[in-house]
């Protein structure tokens, strides 16, 4: 029986490139709930109250999540990041709404992930190709 010839490897790891579109989704993503603290400003009863410190604390976990996309458990992170985010829709609607909307552009972002690892496994990547 003959062995299946190896996939060779891509010249340049996919995976590092991905990593970078999400720590951009993560900033992104800071920015968009940034901007509702002129919301809890006025209508929330001002930054000094649970809901703005709900909203900076959110901001800094998305910031500093952007420092372990290395890591295996970052994905783990990104989801309880998230999970929080749309339970303080009880707290301000607003940003359970970026909650969802932003949940759905992971869910997206992660599948796109699956398929790239599958393509690169099978070695249908552009950058394997001879």
């Amino acid at each position: 029986m003959t062995e299946p010839a190896p996939v060779p490897a891509p010249k340049k790891d996919p995976m590092k490139s991905f990593r970078g579109v999400m720590a951009g989704t993560l900033i992104l993503e800071a920015i968009v709930v940034a901007l509702a603290l002129p919301v809890v400003a006025k209508l929330g009863g001002g930054i000094g109250t649970g809901t703005g410190y709900l909203v900076l604390g959110l901001i800094v976990a998305l910031i500093a999540t952007c420092a372990v996309l290395k890591r295996r458990w970052a994905v783990a992170l990104i989801v309880t990041v998230h999970v929080v985010m749309i339970a303080s829709w009880f707290a301000m609607t607003a940003l359970g709404a970026i909650g969802v909307l932003f949940s759905l552009v992971w869910v997206y972002l992660l599948w796109l992930r699956r398929d790239v690892a599958k393509r690169m496994a099978e070695g249908r990547l552009p950058s394997q190709q001879s």
